[in-house]
């Protein structure tokens, strides 16, 4: 019983901690010390060496657990659709709209991106999951699915450096042109491609995506 309550009281430090990271994430305080990391978390800084070693290892699992949540909100509407090439494009046209809704948590995914896309955690692997769903479907006709992660992946974040990189330029339209063009390279077919990229999106409560 005393091990029990240690493990829900070390749990909920770590949780405190990350959800403190995921504020100084998202306010763009990236620089912030340790010790005001811990003040705003309301835990010690022995409590913090407990359990991360380095800042940028908490504001990695920060992210981690972000895009983790905002996977399974992906998960949520994506899970009345049948064309499994429509899910694909779906997740994918929401993570894109990210770079510029969320600019400081973009900055952090691209820091962190390539890290992030080998993670059993957030958006790689349920874009693995898509991506063998579609071929298992006959929907995609890709040889490799992981060398299809590999440039989905790439894209998301060479999508977000040029976003940054170019204020002006429509994220949306950007986003979706990506979008049609990896489902050609995936194997639906061009037409196909540019409608299921064109569709309506829903709205993401909290973010502001669609």
């Amino acid at each position: 019983m005393t091990e029990n309550r240690l493990e829900r009281r070390k749990a909920r430090t770590r949780a405190a901690l990350v959800r403190a990271a995921q504020e100084f994430i998202a306010d763009g305080k990236l620089n912030a010390p340790i010790l005001e990391i811990t003040q705003s978390a309301d835990v010690g800084m022995g409590s913090f060496y407990n359990h991360f070693q380095t800042k940028e290892e908490l504001f990695h699992a920060a992210l981690e657990d972000a895009l983790d949540t905002f996977g399974q909100v992906l998960d949520s509407l994506t899970g009345d659709l049948d064309d499994t090439a429509h899910v694909f494009a779906q997740s994918f046209r929401l993570t894109g709209r990210l770079h510029r809704r969320l600019p400081e948590l973009s900055k952090v995914l691209l820091h962190n991106g390539f890290e992030l896309t080998r993670s059993g955690k957030g958006l790689a692997p349920r874009a693995r999951r898509d991506i063998e769903s579609a071929l298992a479907a006959g929907r995609f006709t890709v040889a490799d699915p992981e060398l299809a992660l590999t440039i989905v992946a790439g894209s998301v974040l060479a999508l977000g450096q040029l976003l940054h990189a170019q204020p002006d330029r429509d994220d949306a339209a950007a986003t979706d042109q990506i979008a049609e063009d990896l489902l050609r390279m995936l194997g639906v077919p061009a037409d196909e491609a540019r409608d299921i990229s064109r569709r309506a999106l829903p709205s993401v409560a909290g973010s502001d995506v669609a």
